[in-house]
């Protein structure tokens, strides 16, 4: 397993390859569906984001409230297809890391190795163990979306796979049946 640290370095991204395990250490954010609308009508308006995203990564996720004396309820990732449509603009703006579970598009793979960023992967169904690797999480932006604001999550060996990598190679090309 590879410890990997926050904020992200181009240096450290290109030695990942795609399958990958990774313990993550650091702040990373959270933002599903109604958070990526906003921040692309944000840019469309020539607003500034709530985060700057340069060398930061996007963990797919709207937590459930935490528990009496927890940290943070169960936080499991979200289906990252869906956030597709907003990626590239984000990328643009100097993301290098996004979390989330399952597939990627072809346009996603090609922008995340023109930018030079990587699509990790948390496992679905683990949300609560996941959030046994957050020792700190707060909502810093549009709280009114309640699970889907924008938190803040510092977090400790967070288990990853890297689905794609910054050559653009997906850890799902490995695992397509091959047709006769």
């Amino acid at each position: 397993m590879k410890e990997l640290q926050t904020p992200l370095t181009s240096k450290e991204l290109h030695k990942l390859k795609a399958g990958d395990e990774i313990a993550l250490s650091g702040v990373i954010y959270t933002a599903r569906d109604a958070a990526h609308k906003r921040m692309i009508e944000a840019l469309a308006k020539g607003r500034s984001l709530p985060v700057k995203l340069k060398g930061e990564i996007i963990y797919y996720c709207g937590p459930t409230p935490a528990k009496t004396g927890s940290v943070i309820g169960s936080c499991g990732p979200t289906t990252s297809l869906r956030m597709d449509s907003f990626t590239v603009k984000l990328l643009k703006l100097g993301l290098k890391g996004m979390i989330g579970k399952g597939r990627r598009s072809q346009k996603i793979k090609e922008a995340v190795k023109d930018f030079g960023a990587v699509y990790f992967l948390a496992l679905g169904g683990l949300g609560a163990l996941l959030s046994k690797s957050v020792i700190t999480a707060k909502a810093i932006a549009y709280k009114d979306l309640g699970p889907e604001a924008i938190y803040r999550l510092e977090v400790v060996d967070f288990p990853l796979i890297v689905g794609v990598d910054t050559k653009g190679r997906s850890i799902y090309d490995s695992l397509r049946p091959k047709r006769k």
